[in-house]
């Protein structure tokens, strides 16, 4: 009866080491500066879900216990604070834009941006870009040509495009995500990348979806791209 109890106990034990392990585990990641690249030391990175911290090495490397959907705040070094959010297990490439720069809006900076910086840069485009705003005096709406006809408006009206192309494609990447592909179809780690970008859902689709109908959508894309990688041989 006493071995019964014991070899519970240690069945019981190593169900839940392991649950636990399942529910932590270490995220790590790399910080640069956005704008030539190199790799940041002594920047603090904070789990905001446990309080856990950390602070990036000699080459910008971090290493701390996340989950996926905690956020993690990034701070320090002269540049502007930033949260991320964890929604899938992979080695991070985070950039950090200093305080009181410019930056220049391309398809390429675009996709280096967090989630949150994200947001503020659509802000400011939108700020940046809008030509005409109520007036206080005369009542109704006051159009700036220097706005509407200016480069500066100009640039951030076309920098929207870019800005709200990235949000959006953000949004469907969380669930059309390397997990979701991966538990469906044989793609490699090398492919998987390529069969994001060729076949990404739109964000109606993807808001209006069933599991079923992404299963679906899924399983039909795979057979579409493998059909184009026979052609192309």
């Amino acid at each position: 009866m006493k071995q019964s109890i014991l070899s519970f106990s240690i069945f019981a034990l190593f169900i839940l080491t392991n649950a636990g392990s399942a529910l932590a585990q270490d995220l790590k990641g790399v910080v640069f500066d956005l704008q030539d690249s190199h790799k940041l030391r002594g920047i603090t990175v904070k789990n905001l879900n446990n309080n856990k911290e950390t602070e990036t090495d000699s080459e910008g490397n971090f290493t701390i216990s996340a989950k996926t959907n905690d956020y993690l705040t990034l701070s320090g070094g002269g540049y502007q604070s930033d949260t991320i959010f964890v929604f899938e297990e992979a080695i991070r490439r985070i950039y950090l834009v200093r305080d009181q720069s410019t930056l220049v809006i391309n398809e390429v900076f675009v996709t280096r941006l967090s989630d949150s910086r994200l947001a503020n840069e659509i802000a400011r485009a939108k700020r940046e870009g809008q030509a005409a705003e109520a007036s206080q005096q005369r009542g109704g709406l006051r159009v700036s040509p220097s706005r509407l006809f200016g480069r500066k408006g100009k640039q951030a009206r076309s920098n929207l495009d870019i800005l709200f192309a990235e949000r959006d494609n953000r949004k469907i990447d969380k669930i059309f995500s390397n997990q979701l592909i991966r538990s469906i179809t044989p793609l490699n780690e090398d492919e998987i990348p390529l069969f994001r970008e060729g076949y990404r859902p739109s964000l109606s689709f993807i808001e209006s979806a069933t599991p079923e109908d992404l299963r679906a959508y899924i399983s039909d894309a795979y057979t579409k791209f493998r059909s184009q990688k026979t052609d192309l041989k």
